[in-house]
């Protein structure tokens, strides 16, 4: 009944108007979100299709197949149009899939504490990519969109599974730019003739991207033969149609390097796309940057690019505004996280970037250890990808971001684009061994996709090492405090374990760092105080986080 009282009848309508206005809004907010499918040239779903399983492991759907490799690396083959292929991906690696969405979601959850911020940055991302699919070419679309129809129904509360995917393919752009001080800190090197043990193009790169140990764990490497364009081969996890590191059958090679990127204020073609566009379709440096040049992105990034027919690397320097193509003049190339090329030199944002981060020291570490080594060959190449010293071989600690290896990759990767050889780490980081694929034999026909035995570079011996097993004990804990101090999970750490936790990994300002953030958020503030004093002691990483430390101290003071 309605009320009589004429100031409840007031309020009850106010709340009535607001009521259906939120409504509105919130509907008009959902369809200005929704990304629409693809057009599609095929009728056929994931049940058009049958997963056979041959062995453990070991999956086919026709010419396709799926299956685990003696390090435990998985590797797939692909072929057909677009859509096909992208269904049949997905049935492929099903489980795959499932696993890496739940060990990202969870880490997206740890990252950003408290439910009622995870539903803001949903609200944001999803505006943020509200028109996303209008920069990704129609061929990824109808490929991601195939993908999609295998994902799984246990996070449709985030969102349509064509909708999740498609955001999960700019997660790094996004992450990157909105998160500086915490950019991913990949380095990469190229050298040549003089400079090369066998005087052909040898391109070296990490890529340190960290969302877990869980979510590193089922690495993929993926042999495409599209219908059209290049045959290639690229290396990252399942769902990610994407390239972050990948060679063509042409002898093309791609490689990701974050820089710094002013904010972006909506989201335009994901990089990986960009570097997946570049393997498929360009057979030289020039088809690379024309295909750079058109492509509209959000962030800045650096692409190294390494070519057979050019028998030379460069770096593609691109950002939202501009681009370049930076040559060293030299037999040798160095890829950082700061810009090179005359159009960027310059600019505020790059100058600052190499001031304020760690991208400078790993640039100058890259250069030290290259020029103690020439000529290189692929063992030297491996050997200062798992380098864990800072400039001058001063040891820093291990997990420092100064250093080449900060053991957190995903993983390592070596490239001979003349012979078509391509190496891949096995887990853990870059320490596990590298092994090699000769494209050549992959995408000969003869259906020869083994590993090379002779080819294969030994695991590093830190592996087998005390500190290593140190290392990994100081990791777990680190973790617990980071848990704790960021989503409140309780963890009491004693005088027993903050001695440990220190003699683990004595030479890291982070042990410090984290034992002051633990004392912090228990209110011990003088306790504090004396662990990020000890921490300024250390090498920091760079002058950004330094000046973060001083101000927890400030802090802490008042």
């Amino acid at each position: 009944m309605w009320p009589k009282n004429k100031v409840t009848r007031s309020v009850l309508k106010f709340f009535g108007i607001f009521l259906l206005i939120t409504v509105i809004l919130f509907g008009l907010f959902i369809w200005r979100i929704t990304v629409p499918a693809p057009n599609l040239e095929s009728n056929k779903t994931v049940d058009s299709y049958k997963r056979v399983k041959v062995a453990e492991n070991h999956y086919t759907v026709g010419n396709n197949w799926l299956r685990k490799n003696k390090e435990g690396i998985w590797e797939m083959y692909l072929e057909g149009a677009p859509y096909e292929r992208g269904l049949i991906y997905g049935i492929l690696a099903k489980e795959l899939m499932e696993k890496q969405e739940v060990h990202f979601v969870g880490q997206i959850k740890e990252m950003i504490p408290g439910a009622l911020f995870l539903q803001v940055l949903k609200g944001f991302v999803g505006w943020f990519n509200r028109d996303i699919y209008k920069y990704i070419p129609q061929e990824n679309q109808q490929e991601i969109y195939g993908v999609s129809q295998s994902f799984s129904e246990q996070f449709n509360y985030i969102g349509p599974k064509y909708y999740r995917i498609l955001n999960y393919h700019a997660a790094h752009d996004i992450g990157h730019a909105l998160t500086d001080l915490n950019m991913v800190g990949c380095t990469s090197f190229a050298v040549n003739h003089s400079l090369s043990k066998d005087s052909t193009l040898l391109i070296a790169r990490n890529f340190d991207f960290y969302m877990g140990d869980a979510f590193a764990e089922d690495k993929l490497i993926v042999f495409m033969k599209p219908d059209k364009g290049y045959k290639f081969a690229s290396y990252a996890w399942a769902g990610l149609t994407g390239v972050v590191s990948g060679m063509n059958e042409k002898g093309i090679t791609v490689t990701l390097n974050a820089s710094k990127s002013d904010i972006p204020f909506a989201a335009k073609e994901p990089i990986s796309i960009l570097a997946r566009e570049i393997l498929q379709y360009a057979g030289t440096i020039q088809e690379a940057n024309r295909i750079a040049q058109r492509s509209e992105t959000f962030v800045s990034e650096s692409l190294l690019i390494g070519s057979a027919a050019d028998d030379k690397a460069v770096i593609i320097e691109k950002s939202p505004q501009k681009m370049d193509v930076f040559e060293s003049g030299q037999d040798y190339l160095v890829c950082a996280n700061h810009y090179q090329g005359n159009a960027f030199i310059r600019d505020s944002v790059n100058i600052n970037n190499i001031k304020d981060t760690d991208s400078k020291s790993r640039f100058d570490r890259m250069n030290q250890l290259m020029s103690r080594s020439y000529p290189l060959g692929v063992n030297e190449a491996a050997f200062i990808l798992r380098d864990k010293s800072g400039l001058n071989d001063q040891f820093i600690g291990y997990g420092n971001s100064k250093s080449l290896n900060q053991l957190i990759a995903h993983h390592g990767i070596l490239f001979k684009p003349a012979k078509k050889e391509m190496w891949i780490s096995t887990p853990p980081y870059q320490l596990g061994k590298f092994i090699c694929y000769n494209l050549n034999d992959v995408f000969s026909g003869k259906g020869s996709f083994q590993a090379v035995d002779s080819l294969e570079i030994k695991q590093d011996p830190f592996l087998n090492s005390v500190d290593y097993k140190k290392f990994e004990a100081f990791k777990a804990t680190k973790q617990k405090i980071s848990r704790y101090v960021m989503l409140d999970i309780a963890f009491e750490l004693s005088p027993e374990q903050e001695r440990e936790f220190v003699s683990n990994n004595p030479q890291s300002y982070l042990t410090y760092l984290f034992l002051g953030d633990y004392f912090k958020k228990n209110k011990n503030f003088k306790k504090a105080i004396h662990y990020y004093q000890e921490a300024l002691k250390h090498d920091v990483a760079s002058l950004n986080e330094e000046n973060a430390i001083r101000e927890r101290i400030s802090e802490c003071k008042k």
